[in-house]
């Protein structure tokens, strides 16, 4: 749960970075997101399946870590 966690706190903080940069560079905040989401629009269909089936992966470890520690503490 820590990695989930800390890898949604990085997503976030990186993700305001690149909107606030492009809001100082004289963007409107439509215009910011649309420019910090481009490039999962020009994805192809096989880029979003490894993008989509690394998440899931990502997902049921940090879900399999988490019962499993559960378990042991039971």
């Amino acid at each position: 749960m820590k990695i989930m966690g800390i890898s949604l706190l990085m997503l976030g903080c990186l993700m305001a970075f690149s909107l606030s940069l492009d809001i100082l560079q004289g963007f409107d905040v439509s215009q910011a997101w649309q420019n910090a989401v481009s490039p999962f629009r020009v994805m192809e269909v096989v880029e979003l399946f490894v993008l989509y089936f690394l998440l899931f992966l990502f997902f049921v470890e940090s879900a399999y870590c988490f019962i499993k520690g559960r378990k042991e503490n039971k």
